[in-house]
């Protein structure tokens, strides 16, 4: 998954992938030292079962994907990329909607946008699959 913090990831991997994959996140660990490396540990362990694996992080920029998408290479998997393509005033809005833990501090956001890279074949992935508009449920 690739996309703002409030774009909608989990919500689209709940609808689409909740009943199908192993849903990685580092959200998952919110105290656990090292949070990167125990991804990438717990990709791989997942992988080298079968499992079909979802990352349900922001992974901004190509150097965030690139050991996941050799993590794929590694299992002999193709590596997919879901970029959630949500405005980012909608992102914030609903970010502001958040409560505790769960909202992102304001710097957060705005770092997160300014190293955000779109998705792409080019750096590896098999496909790259576009969602746009992922409007608030009614």
């Amino acid at each position: 998954m690739v996309g703002l913090q409030g774009s909608g990831k989990s919500t689209w991997v709940h609808e689409h992938l909740g009943g199908t994959h192993t849903v990685v996140s580092k959200d998952h660990w919110p105290n656990a030292r090292r949070r990167e490396a125990r991804q990438r540990r717990v990709v791989a362990e997942l992988l080298a079962t079968g499992a079909r694996v979802v990352v349900d992080n922001t992974n901004p920029a190509p150097e965030d994907r690139a050991a996941l998408i050799a993590a794929a290479r590694e299992a002999g998997v193709p590596a997919r990329a879901v970029w959630v393509d949500t405005p980012p005033e909608l992102c914030l809005a609903r970010n502001e909607a958040r409560e505790g833990r769960a909202r992102v501090p304001l710097v957060g956001m705005y770092a997160t946008r300014a190293r955000f890279v779109p998705p792409s074949t080019a750096e590896g992935f098999d496909r790259v699959d576009v969602v746009r508009g992922m409007a608030d449920p009614a």
